[in-house]
């Protein structure tokens, strides 16, 4: 059994679904493990991580769009507020989805379905530097 870690450094420019399943692909290919699980994490607790279709773009609008009602800023029942209105709706928008991924790897590529996408899901307005970690185990 072997094993493989990577992190990968993502910009976003506020709110948002940003995708990032090439950067995942590349690197699993130059793992040389050919089957085995991939476990996605990303370090931070206002930001999130997502499967989600990649083919028509206004799936992640209304996502987005979704959440923005489901959680909205500057709700009176806050009390972190120290980082900014924007900040503990975010909190709470990374614990209703998710931190991790664990993605199969068969014939050296992430197992994903045809329309099927790697994001991470930025939940703060301001343009934010994230980072995801990698960790490949196989054979």
């Amino acid at each position: 059994m072997r094993q493989a870690f990577h992190e990968i450094a993502l910009p976003t420019r506020g709110k948002g679904l940003y995708a990032f399943t090439p950067q995942v692909r590349d690197w699993v290919k130059t793992c040389g493990i050919r089957q085995g699980l991939l476990t996605l994490y990303i370090r931070h607790t206002s930001a999130s991580l997502l499967i989600q279709e990649n083919y028509d773009p206004t799936v992640q609008t209304d996502l987005e769009s979704f959440l923005s009602r489901l959680v909205p800023e500057d709700d009176p029942i806050y009390e972190h507020t120290l980082e900014g209105a924007d900040d503990m709706p975010a909190h709470v928008r990374a614990a209703l989805t998710q931190t991790h991924l664990a993605i199969p790897v068969g014939e050296g590529s992430p197992l994903l379905g045809t329309w099927q996408g790697i994001y991470v899901f930025e939940h703060r307005r301001a343009p934010q530097m994230r980072s995801v970690i990698l960790h490949l185990i196989g054979e």
